[in-house]
C-alpha cells in the first residue's frame, strides 16, 4: 500500500494534521507507538468517569477559527479552570487574585490594599534577580512566593529555587480582581464525553495502526509514504548523534475512591513541601458529573526523567536550547520529512498553539 502521508503520533498535532490532509484528499497512514490514540491528551473512562490518563488538560483559546475547529468534532462544556492551593491546611485562591490577597493579609479589602502590601514586599529585592528566589520576590513579594510559589516550585524541578534560573519565571500574574478563572482566553471547555471522543471523530475514516514503533522499521515505513510528519522526540529521529535532550517527567497514581466527592474541585495545587506531590485532580469535575456514586483522584508527581518515561516538560535553559537548535538545523537538510509538535519541537505548546501549529503546517505544503 502506498501513502501520501505518513504520520508518526496520533497526538492532538498528528490528528490534527491527519484529518487535515484527508479532507484533502490525500491518503494517510496514522502510526502509533502507544496502543491508544491521542498522546498525552487520552481519557479512559474509569467508573463512568472520563481520566485524563496523561494529566489534566483544559481547553483555552482566544482563536476562533481553532475554537470553531474542535466543536467541528464535540460539543465541548462549559468548564472554567479555577484551582485552589493548598499548603497545609490552608486554602487559597489560584490564580493570585483578589481572594487570595484578603486571606494572606486580613486588612486588603481593595485593590489598593494589596498592592500595597505586594509593592512593599518587593522592596526586599534590589538589583538584578540573581535566581528563580529573588525573581519571584521582585514579581510578588515574600509572602505570596513562600505560601504558593517556593514549595510547588522546588518540587516541580526537584533543585531549591536559589539554584534555578530566574528566568524560569518570566511573570506571576497579578490579579486586582476578585475573578477565580485562570485563563484569560476568550473560549474554554472540556470536550463532553473526554478528549479520547474528540482525537476518535479527528481521525475517522483514517488508516491507524496502534502498538507501532516507526523506529523499529524506520527504512519501511520511509518508503511507502511520499511525505513524513513527525511528531516524535527530535533526537531520538536522529539517533541521538548530537547528545539527548533532556526532560521532567511525572508520575501518576491515580486511585478509584468510594465516596461521590473527594475534594471539591477538579484541581487542587500543593504548595508546601509537606507532601511530595505537587497537584491532586478529581475527575469527575471536569464534566460536571455527579451521577457515579465513585470518584477518581490521581496524585501528580514531578519526576526526573528515566528511560523509558513520557517526556512532559523540556528542559529550558542554555545547553538544552542550544542542543535542540542544532536539532532543528539537522532537520532542515531531511527531505519530505516535516517535523512538528511538542517533542518534535522541543518546545511547549498549549493545545491551541498545537492545533495552530498544525494549520500553518499544512497550509504551507506545496
Amino acid at each position: 500500500m502506498r501513502y501520501d502521508y505518513l504520520i508518526v503520533g496520533s497526538g492532538l498535532f498528528g490528528s490534527t494534521c491527519a484529518n487535515l490532509l484527508n479532507k484533502q484528499g490525500k491518503k494517510v497512514l496514522v502510526i502509533e507507538r502507544r496502543n491508544h490514540i491521542g498522546g498525552n491528551i487520552y481519557t479512559e473512562n474509569i467508573e463512568g468517569i472520563n481520566v485524563h490518563k496523561y494529566g489534566a488538560h483544559i481547553f483555552h483559546t482566544d482563536y476562533k477559527d481553532v475554537w470553531d475547529y474542535v466543536n467541528s468534532f464535540v460539543e465541548f462544556n462549559r468548564y472554567t479552570n479555577s484551582p485552589i492551593a493548598r499548603i497545609n491546611d490552608e486554602i487559597y485562591n489560584m490564580p493570585f487574585n483578589m481572594n487570595t490577597f484578603s486571606k494572606l493579609w486580613s486588612d486588603v479589602i481593595t485593590p489598593d490594599d494589596a498592592l500595597r502590601h505586594i509593592n512593599e514586599e518587593k522592596k526586599e529585592i534590589v538589583g538584578e534577580p540573581k535566581n528563580l528566589e529573588e525573581q519571584a520576590i521582585s514579581l510578588v513579594g515574600r509572602t505570596i512566593y513562600e505560601k504558593l510559589v517556593k514549595g510547588y516550585t522546588e518540587k516541580q524541578w526537584n533543585r531549591k529555587c536559589t539554584e534555578l534560573p530566574s528566568f524560569i519565571i518570566k511573570r506571576l500574574p497579578v490579579r486586582l480582581t476578585y475573578d477565580n478563572n485562570y485563563f484569560n482566553d476568550k473560549y474554554q471547555g472540556i470536550p463532553i464525553g473526554g478528549y479520547t471522543k474528540l482525537i476518535e471523530e479527528m481521525l475517522k475514516g483514517i488508516e491507524v495502526k496502534l502498538n507501532t514503533n516507526y523506529f523499529d522499521n524506520k527504512d519501511y515505513y520511509n518508503s511507502i509514504a511520499d511525505k513524513i510528519i513527525y511528531t516524535g522526540a527530535i533526537d531520538e529521529y536522529f539517533d541521538y548523534r548530537l547528545g539527548k535532550l533532556e526532560y521532567r517527567s511525572l508520575k501518576f497514581d491515580t486511585k478509584v475512591l468510594d465516596c461521590s466527592n473527594f475534594q471539591g474541585n477538579a484541581v487542587v495545587n500543593y504548595t508546601g513541601k509537606e507532601v511530595d506531590y505537587t497537584r491532586v485532580i478529581e475527575h469527575k469535575h471536569f464534566e460536571f458529573d455527579s451521577s457515579s456514586p465513585k470518584t477518581v483522584v490521581t496524585y501528580e508527581y514531578p519526576s526526573d526523567y528515566e528511560e523509558g518515561m513520557e517526556k512532559y516538560y523540556v528542559i529550558n535553559d542554555d545547553k538544552n536550547n542550544d542542543l535542540a537548535s542544532k536539532y532543528r538545523e539537522l532537520a532542515k537538510e531531511e527531505e519530505n520529512v516535516i517535523f512538528g509538535g511538542r517533542l518534535a519541537e522541543y518546545k511547549y505548546y498549549d493545545m491551541d498553539d498545537v492545533i495552530k501549529s498544525a494549520f500553518d503546517v499544512i497550509s504551507n505544503i506545496k
